[in-house]
């Protein structure tokens, strides 16, 4: 039995400018962080020579291409594993609200197959692997931001190239800043799950309006700017940037909000938080926010619109094996 463990991902600047419909024509830049929430993946031969995955339901069939999951199904084809498996899937949070978890999923899934055939691929490769599954195989409308923080973990800067090059550094952030923007940002679930790829689908296709194009260009450069800012711990300006971010987000797309979000928001703002944003595509899924001095009176009023306060840590590493029996 093996299993893997693999965080999911806060987006810190620039996200959806790793989708290809912008970074193929303008690159991209992307700051992001793993999170202390999990996805696990266990793999074990089954005496039976058909293959049980289960995940939300349970699928036992007799070759990996009568899989209805997606991604295990072209994971299993593309690493050339056809029965006796038995695949099991544990996420610590639920999926479609906004954490990166497909990209975690599949990041983690490729992790301990790779293992079950006593393989160990660098951490480049799981993400370059999970990107060509999600994006080329199934054609996802999805970023390359989701898997490489997944399999990187810790706090790194991606610059897309339009040739789709992922060039990959550590953001140079302090422990004090980092301790201190853990107590400061707060994250609330809004119950809403929602179809990320459609969103991304309609953010794309939003990127040939001249407004939506300039609310991208935007977003790189607040990317750019949420680096500096943490790199010199000016967590005060994180918040204000991130405000920043989230109206230049909206604009890209009407699916990215609506009226219990900008409430939610608009109610955050009145009782101090300094800015934040609904994470992933939008939508719906977890609220964050950055707060200072009234984080108190914040989660009181969340807790009055019905939001539920989820306690999140930074993880340090990424995509891990944590049990090879």
């Amino acid at each position: 039995m093996i299993i893997s463990k693999t965080p999911v991902r806060l987006t810190l600047g620039g996200g959806g400018t790793d989708l290809p419909s912008y970074c193929s024509k303008y690159e991209g830049f992307v700051v992001a962080s793993a999170l202390n929430k999990y996805i696990y993946l266990v793999v074990k031969r089954r005496f039976e020579k058909e293959i049980r995955v289960s995940y939300s339901v349970t699928e036992i069939v007799k070759s990996a291409h009568d899989i209805r999951h997606p991604v295990v199904r072209e994971a299993l084809k593309l690493l050339g594993l056809r029965n006796h498996l038995e695949i099991v899937s544990i996420s610590d949070v639920p999926a479609e609200t906004g954490l990166g978890s497909s990209g975690s999923f599949t990041v983690g899934l490729l992790h301990v197959l790779h293992a079950f055939k006593d393989e160990n691929p660098s951490r480049r490769k799981l993400a370059q692997e999970a990107c060509r599954l999600l994006m080329e195989i199934l054609k996802d409308p999805c970023g390359v931001q989701d898997p490489y923080i997944a399999a990187f973990g810790g706090f790194i800067c991606l610059e897309i190239a339009k040739d789709g090059k992922v060039a990959v550094s550590p953001l140079k952030i302090s422990d004090d800043a980092v301790r201190e923007l853990e107590d400061n940002l707060l994250f609330f679930y809004t119950g809403i799950k929602r179809n990320s790829a459609q969103v991304l689908r309609n953010q794309s296709k939003s990127i040939d309006d001249s407004r939506a194009l300039e609310a991208m260009h935007r977003i790189k450069e607040i990317g750019f700017k949420v680096k500096h800012a943490l790199e010199r711990g000016d967590l005060t300006e994180f918040g204000r940037l991130q405000h920043e971010h989230w109206m230049a987000k909206k604009s890209t797309s009407s699916e990215i909000s609506n009226n219990p979000i900008n409430r939610w928001y608009r109610r955050a703002l009145e009782n101090g938080a300094i800015g934040g944003k609904i994470m992933g595509a939008g939508g719906g899924g977890f609220l964050m926010l950055y707060c200072e001095d009234n984080r108190d009176i914040v989660k009181k009023a969340m807790a009055k619109e019905g939001l539920k306060e989820v306690k999140c840590r930074f993880e340090r590493e990424g995509s891990k094996i944590v049990i090879n029996l």
